[in-house]
């Protein structure tokens, strides 16, 4: 099994918040094609990166799915599309293999 954890901004880079229906259309969007889905919308967490001597901040809330197989290839095309939507030039999808216990 794999987790799958998409990391989403919840200001774009104008400091603007995107609303609920953005999340909703996510959320629904990946339990309609794995059955299901988590997401840690209550809680945000907070990302912190320097680069170029610059120290940048992002709130971001998670969602998660479980999947048998990995199609990475959909996923690829999936961030971008999540990329263009929330306007970043790079989220992060990641995903981990696990044993159900």
């Amino acid at each position: 099994m794999h987790l799958v954890e998409i990391l989403l901004p919840l200001y774009d880079n104008e400091g603007q918040r995107f609303g609920g229906a953005e999340f909703d259309r996510v959320r629904d969007e990946l339990a309609g094609r794995f059955g299901g889905v988590t997401a840690f919308r209550r809680a945000p967490g907070e990302g912190v990166w320097r680069e170029g001597g610059e120290e940048s901040r992002d709130r971001v809330v998670i969602f998660e799915v479980m999947a048998e197989a990995l199609d990475r290839g959909w996923w690829r095309d999936y961030r971008a599309e999540l990329e263009r939507r929330f306007r970043q030039e790079k989220m992060v999808v990641r995903a981990s293999e696990f044993e159900e216990l």
